[in-house]
């Protein structure tokens, strides 16, 4: 190739997948590594979660190859983002990489197995890659000391932050800490949780010796193949003439400024279809909207990695990575430092390895992207090198921000900050508020001041002499100096009534753009910024009135004798920093072993390496085809038709399915519950929701369906429709309502109006609303379609209802049931959302095959998923209730009007299910007006706790209300309104069951009324009169929960040689079903064994729900599916035992091998298929638990940190501790989404549009309690649930409202430190008694602690001079 014009052809990208070469021939030239990986090697262990860089599923290691230093690099990355042809001769290493079944499993995924730390498994091997990455660059550190044998270098806080980018919706997380902890050798063993290793609490001792050995360096993850290769290819571009670098079809590697620019003149690209890269993070966030045919990587101009030190600063090329540049800051000044610190906060560690410093600025720059980096930068007085055709020019910062967006010609050369180390009296400040302290959240403001001043000696104040302040985020075009109040302050000393003119001046210029989230909050945010920066400078302001309090920073049973009190030493004792820590109590029985026992979850190991296989994970049969929806935008119109624009993207579309195809006898049904009602697979001929499915684009590959399905144009009218529907006022207005079977209807209790005539106090329309949740499963609804003979089709799909599946596509394609045949092996994560909306995939795909005659599979993106996915039930409520003045409650009337979208789906269950989780206070009288509410929004299904989530909340939102009208504790308003066993009668009847087994008022006792919980209550007053921008709250919620019972089948094989197949009706979904089921076939059939059936354990393996082979197979939900299944297949085993009983009494004590071949050479059946049915009599029972939980709020920016969470939960007689364990604590996690994280937003039309890891925000590691402590408590034994067991799935959500209603606590202390700040609203709003909704975000806590607090206390401060 000659210098003057590149090669139209290049050599084939060269990689290695650990240690296996691959050359990647005709493969398009927008391929991700991702799909590279699991389209043309055998890898599955990285998987899409989000396609957005945002959750860490698909987390792999790249190394690349320094020839020069004959040095290997290693770096986490997310391989969604990066684009194979960014990869020539680098090495890519996988959880299959580092260990797999075959060759030995590595530490990192034994130690995830062993601290239980896998519950559906989809995010495992992610979670393991970021541990091992973590693990590789502390051991590569220099000037660490060697570690002990077996741990690394790794710290204990390092290890907490190691998987800081990566979303697990099942854990909780905390087991995972714990896995990653084990590693660290600052780490005291004894503090990890519950694990396979050693027993806790007993007289064993935790010894790093029981642990899985780990030594570093023990994976090659650069083969010497590839090294000599990369040599081989450097000598012979030596010997060539000057090129251009060229890889794959369509991929330019330009090594200097020059050659780019030789590149755009020769005229090869259609700018449209040309893409320019570096390491293509920013498709995460702004979207690839058509495919790409060529692509420039600039990464490899020289001039563009470089990294310049000097006296007057650094200067670091605009490609070289965040990570890089936190690396090179943090040997430097303070000033660097800092600016590291906050840029360690960016993204994720995955994401920041291969992003580029200069990509962040150019997005903030061209597309208004809410950088942190560049408002950083612009505060320490950076600025930038960028080169335009042939002329280069150096601007400041600001003034590059401020130019027009920069086309694709305009490159960035470098970035220079200044080096401030040398200047005296600097000080500089960065802040950021958003949902997750740590990263992996977008700012809703950022700021960084930056300030030279002097002391003054007589008030000791200083004296601004310059400063510049930077704020970003908030809603503008870009990063902006407050220019106004810069020249407002220099020259000034500062003070009170000097900062509250800064801040009168700030808020002029601080203007959040229209349709900019949350404006005001952000408003308040900026101000709070500028007030802690300034208060800094200002003697005075730090102490409040009761200053020299101790402050009561009680963590983790102790209190720390710090004194903090103003705004800028909050960040030095930062609670979000405090480490997290633990305690696990349970009681282990021997009674059934090995049921009882806490055995590691089956297939954790396979999960963790990646080698457990999902739906997605199938290899794709021959000829195979893909599928992507096509959905609507307008909540109510008619379909006309459906265009395509003419892009790259659009020539991909093989054809589109729509109603039209469904077979001729078949029904337009894509889901349905028995007696309730069916849903619609696609709209025609009038879409009824935003969101609903129009058709369903065909290609050839996934990414091909994907992008095809973005081209789609379609043409609506609403002639002759009427509007909408999209709020429960207008279903009332227009009384639109689904009708609640009478079977499912919550009953009335007692007489409300005698109980208001015998109350003392009332309080009338009362209110509160809850919001929706999505389920944000890590893996996304999929099914595969295979078509068979004689019109039968086979379908492996991601499901809960199998069964219901069948009968739908069946009633779907106009075939017999027979003709379909579901099979689903394990399920990445369900919590109700792979019950119904996966119905509609599985049936989409089965329309196409069917009509194809070719396998049809689909994995929905995750934007199109969160909109079709309907989620958790929004509601209103209004109430009014009766009391006495002692606090006792007479009576209530609850008035709930619940938002069900627009089909029935599970919605007439709803009402019965948020009473019962109401009903655990015994409210005298009961009156209920509940409307099930139909509405043109994608249909509400059951979401984990459906309904009792919310009914729960409700119940304590009253209680609250009636403490605060009483001015009383809210406890003992709890505690006096707790039924006692006769009232439990009256309120849940049969479900009560006997009184020995009620032990709630136990439970809320031991946390309410203990000691300790006295001295955190005493602590947290002690706190909050000491420290006036912080506050803190605790408080105690009990939960009842109602669960039942349903038949179940369960079928035990035993195979020739002695091992034992299973199947039950229920779908292994993490909940841990095969393994109680493996726990309890191997009790059932120890009879038969001198051990009592231990031996057996590794002989059971729980095979996948077939709808063929399982008839009748239910469904899996409502928390019962575990315990029903090993009660069906206990029954199967009791069979089997009575045939086999006689070989054995014959010939005494045999071998359980020998056993079963005497029993097949007498031809015994050794295979039982039984049908469970609860007793008529006991169908249902109530599960208790309760949760203290104590969190710290800042009242300047609304941040919540929850520092402790105690839970008691009654688990019965546990069929296995460690997954019940893991049950609470991830279903706790969850709820505390629910209730204060996920904000479930939507456009005018009712679309969802927190549509995507950037916008909806569930819990991270650094997002959950920093020390939570579960006691497992056994109730009295009840022979009628299986061997005395309790549901642990969904009852511990709603624990969670402990959360919310302890932020209620902080809240209010801190509206009775601003007395005034919040007005009286016309809901009767006053400082003490609100409103607080679900959920409770951090804007919602911001403004119910006053927005303009900050004013306030300026003013207030003023007036007393």
């Amino acid at each position: 190739m000659g210098s003057e014009s590149p090669a139209a052809a290049g050599r084939a990208v060269v990689v290695a997948v650990n240690g296996e070469r691959y050359e990647a021939v005709g493969v398009d030239p927008s391929t991700t590594l991702l799909e590279f990986l699991r389209t043309r090697t055998p890898v599955r262990g990285p998987k899409l979660g989000c396609g957005e860089g945002g959750c860490g599923a698909c987390v792999v290691l790249v190394s690349k190859y320094d020839v020069a230093a004959d040095e290997v690099t290693e770096f986490s990355a997310s391989s969604c983002l990066t684009l194979l042809g960014n990869l020539h001769h680098c090495a890519v290493t996988t959880s299959e990489g580092i260990g797999n079944s075959r060759d030995g499993f590595h530490p990192v995924q034994r130690r995830l197995s062993g601290f239980h730390a896998s519950q559906c498994g989809f995010c495992t091997p992610g979670m393991c890659m970021s541990i091992y990455s973590a693990l590789a660059k502390a051991d590569r550190a220099s000037g660490r000391p060697a570690p002990p044998r077996g741990f690394s270098k790794l710290t204990a806080a390092e290890a907490e932050k190691a998987v800081s980018g990566n979303l697990c919706r099942c854990t909780g997380y905390r087991p995972i800490v714990d896995a990653c902890k084990s590693f660290a050798a600052d780490v005291d063993l004894e503090d990890l949780g519950l694990n396979a290793f050693w027993k806790k609490g007993a007289d064993e001792r935790a010894d790093v010796s029981k642990l899985p050995s780990y030594s570093s360096g023990a994976v090659s993850t650069f083969p010497e193949f590839l090294k000599s290769e990369i040599r081989s290819s450097m000598d012979q571009a030596n010997g060539g003439a000057p090129a251009v670098a060229v890889t794959g079809d369509g991929w330019f590697h330009p090594k200097s400024i020059e050659e780019f620019h030789r590149l755009f003149d020769s005229n090869l690209f259609d700018e449209r279809s040309l893409k320019i890269v570096a390491s293509n993070t920013g498709s995460g966030v702004y979207k690839d909207q058509d495919l790409h045919d060529k692509y420039i990587n600039i990464s490899q101009i020289t001039e563009l990695s470089a990294i310049n030190r000097s006296s007057k600063g650094i200067e670091i090329g605009a490609v070289v990575s965040i990570s890089k540049a936190i690396e090179i800051l943090l040997d430097g000044d303070a000033v660097f430092r800092k600016i590291a610190d906050h840029l360690s906060k960016v993204a994720s560690p995955f994401v920041r390895n291969t992003a580029t410093l200069g990509g962040n600025i150019i997005m903030a720059q061209r597309l208004s992207f809410p950088s942190d980096i560049a408002t950083v930068l612009l505060a320490a007085g950076s600025t930038v090198a960028i080169q335009v055709a042939s002329k280069r020019m150096c601007l400041t910062l600001e003034e590059f921000l401020k130019q027009p967006p920069c086309d694709s010609r305009t490159l960035l050369i470098s970035i220079s900050i200044p080096d401030w180390g040398s200047d005296d009296g600097i000080t500089f400040e960065t802040f950021r508020a958003a949902p997750r302290p740590f990263g992996n959240a977008v700012s809703y403001v950022n700021s960084a001041f930056l300030a030279r001043s002097s002391v003054d000696a007589a008030s000791g104040s200083h004296l601004i002499e310059d400063v510049c302040l930077a704020f970003g985020a908030f809603g503008p075009e870009h990063a902006i100096r407050a220019r106004k109040v810069e020249e407002f302050l220099k020259g000034k000393l500062v003070s009170a009534p000097v900062i509250l003119e800064a801040v009168r001046l700030l808020k002029g210029v601080v203007s959040p753009a229209e349709g900019t989230t949350h404006p005001e909050y952000r408003v308040s945010l900026a101000v709070s910024y500028l007030f802690r920066f300034l208060s800094s400078l200002a003697n005075g302001l730090d102490e409040p009135e009761n200053a020299n309090v101790p402050n009561g920073s009680y963590t983790n049973g102790t209190a720390n004798g710090s004194t903090e009190c103003s705004p800028e030493n909050h960040s030095r004792v930062d609670s979000s920093y405090l480490p997290i820590k633990s305690r696990q109590e349970m009681a282990f029985s021997d009674e059934y072993k090995p049921v009882g026992k806490p055995i590691e979850k089956v297939g954790a190991e396979l999960q963790a390496s990646g080698e457990a296989v999902y739906v997605d994970d199938i290899p794709a049969p021959k000829d195979c085809l893909y599928g992507a929806f096509i959905y609507s935008t307008h909540p109510h119109a008619h379909i006309k038709g459906v265009n395509f624009r003419s892009s790259l993207a659009s020539q991909k579309v093989i054809t589109v399915i729509t109603a039209k195809d469904i077979p001729i006898g078949g029904e337009n049904v894509g889901s349905c519950f028995p007696m309730l009602g069916d849903e619609a697979l696609f709209a025609d001929p009038v879409s009824e929701f935003a969101g609903q499915n129009i058709g369903l684009v065909i290609a050839e590959t996934q990414n091909y369906a994907y992008m095809a399905a973005k081209q789609a144009v379609i043409e609506y009218s609403t002639e002759n429709l009427q509007p909408p529907i999209l709020t429960v006022e207008d279903a009332v207005q227009h009384n639109s309502y689904f009708q609640v079977p009478p079977f499912l209807a919550p009953k009335p209790i007692g007489d409300f109006n005698q109980a208001m005539s015998e109350a003392d106090h009332k309080i009338i329309d009362g209110e509160v609303k809850l919001e929706s949740q999505y389920y944000f499963y890590m893996e996304t609804q999929t099914a595969l379609a295979i078509p068979d003979e004689d019109n039968c089709i086979t379908i492996y799909c991601s499901a809960q209802l199998p069964e219901v599946t069948q009968n739908t596509v069946a009633r779907c394609l106009g075939v017999p049931f027979h003709n379909v045949r579901i099979i689903t092996k394990r399920v990445g994560g369900g919590f109700g959302g792979k019950a119904m909306k996966a119905i509609h995939v599985a049936a989409a795909c089965a329309v196409a095959a069917f009509k194809l005659r070719r396998p049809v599979r689909m994995y929905l993106d995750r934007k199109t998923d969160m909109i079709m996915a309907g989620g958790r039930h929004p509601m209103k409520v209004k109430y009014s209730v009766g009391f006495k003045s002692d606090g006792k409650i007479t009576g209530l009337h609850l008035d709930l009007k619940i938002n069900a979208g627009i089909a029935a789906d599970v919605s007439p269950v709803m009402p019965s299910a948020i009473v019962g989780a109401l009903k655990k206070y015994n409210w005298g009288a009961l009156a209920l007006d509940i409307k099930v509410c139909k509405t043109n929004v994608s249909s509400k299904s059951a979401m984990r706790a459906p309904g009792d989530a919310q009914g729960s909340f409700i119940a304590e939102a009253i209680v609250e209300h009636i403490a605060s009208a009483l001015s009383a504790d809210t406890n003992t308003i709890r505690r006096k309104n707790l039924h006692d066993f006769e009232s439990l009668k009256v309120f849940y009847e049969d479900s009560a069951g006997d009184p020995s087994t009620y032990s709630l008022i136990t439970i809320f006792d031991k946390l309410a009324s203990s000691p300790e919980y006295q001295r955190r209550a005493t602590m947290v007053k002690h706190f909050n009169g000491s420290n006036r921008w912080k506050k803190r709250g605790v408080s105690c919620v009990p939960i009842t929960y109602d669960v039942r019972l349903r038949p179940t089948p369960g079928k035990v094989s035993i195979m020739n040689d002695g091992s034992i197949a299973v199947e039950v009706g229920g779908v292994e979904i993490g909940q841990g079903l095969w393994t109680k089921v493996k726990q309890m076939t191997a009790f059932a059939l120890g009879q038969l064994c001198d051990d009592g059936g231990e031996s057996l354990l590794d002989k059971v393996r729980v095979i996948q729900a077939d709808t063929l082979s399982m008839i009748k197979g239910g469904f899996t939900g409502g928390s019962t599916t575990s315990e029903t299944s090993c009660e069906a297949v206990r029954k199967s085993c009791a069979a089997l035992v009575e045939r086999l009983k006689p070989i054995k009494e014959k010939a005494g004590t045999l071998p359980w091998k020998s056993l079963i071949a005497q029993a097949s050479m007498a031809s015994v059946q050794l295979t039982e298929h039984a049908y469970w049915t609860p007793d008529p009599t006991f169908t249902s029972y109530l599960n208790y638990g309760a949760a203290n939980s104590e969190v710290e709020v800042d009242v300047l920016t609304g941040a919540t940190t929850i520092l402790r969470s105690d839970l008691v939960y009654d688990c019965g007689q546990s069929l296995n501790p460690a997954v019940d364990l893991g049950q609470v604590e991830g279903a706790f996690v969850q709820g505390i989404g629910f209730f204060t994280k996920e904000e479930y937003a939507t456009n005018s039309d009712g679309l969802v549009i927190h549509d995507g890891t950037w916008t909806y925000k569930i819990p991270t590691v650094d997002t959950i309690p920093k020390q939570l402590n579960v006691e497992l408590i056994n109730s009295a034994r009840d022979h009628k649930r299986v061997l005395s067991s309790k549901a642990s799935g969904e009852p511990p959500l709603l624990l969670a409202s402990s959360v919310h209603c302890a932020m209620r606590e902080a809240i209010r202390a801190a509206r009775k430190e601003f007395t005034g700040a919040v007005s009286t609203g016309p809901t009767g709003s006053s400082a003490l008694t609100f409103q607080m909704d679900v959920p409770a975000t951090m804007p919602a806590v911001k403004e119910l602690c006053g927005l303009d607090v900050v004013e306030r206390y300026l003013e207030s401060f003023h007036a007393k001079d």
